[in-house]
């Protein structure tokens, strides 16, 4: 995933990504190794000690999330939050900038967790998913131009 962000950052793509422990930071730590452009959506202030300053979630971000969330009722504040700011992560700041794709990894390959919400906007968006879980995936990414 650092080799992914860094490969990316050198193309010229952006990182979109959510400071959360585990595969955001592998990517953004491989953006960042070449000084490469990145939008780290935070659910709060400091996320995981993230000094990025995009942390402020509007209602239609929580719109968003609440429309592809599937049991949004289960989830606590803090849950809604961290669902709203996949929004951001997917459709970039105005929310009508979709990503050209997403690479992420679940445990299972399916749409589960939090990277479950940003795969299931993404679906709607018809935005193509590398999920790294599926071997194939890796290869398919290098090979999407």
């Amino acid at each position: 995933m650092v080799k992914i962000g860094h490969d990316l950052a050198l193309q010229g793509y952006t990182l979109r990504s959510g400071s959360a422990i585990g595969a955001d930071m592998s990517f953004e730590a491989g953006c960042d190794f070449v000084n490469g452009s990145k939008e780290i959506y935070l659910p709060k202030k400091g996320f995981n000690q993230s000094d990025s300053d995009l942390y402020h979630i509007c209602p239609k971000a929580i719109e968003i999330a609440k429309k592809y969330h599937p049991d949004w009722s289960a989830l606590k504040p803090s849950g809604q939050l961290l669902m709203a700011r996949n929004s951001y992560q997917v459709l970039g700041l105005d929310l009508e900038s979709p990503v050209d794709f997403v690479v992420c990894w679940t445990e299972t390959g399916g749409m589960v967790g939090g990277t479950g919400q940003a795969m299931r906007i993404a679906w709607h968006y018809k935005i193509p998913i590398y999920n790294l879980f599926h071997p194939q995936a890796i290869g398919e990414l290098y090979a999407r131009n």
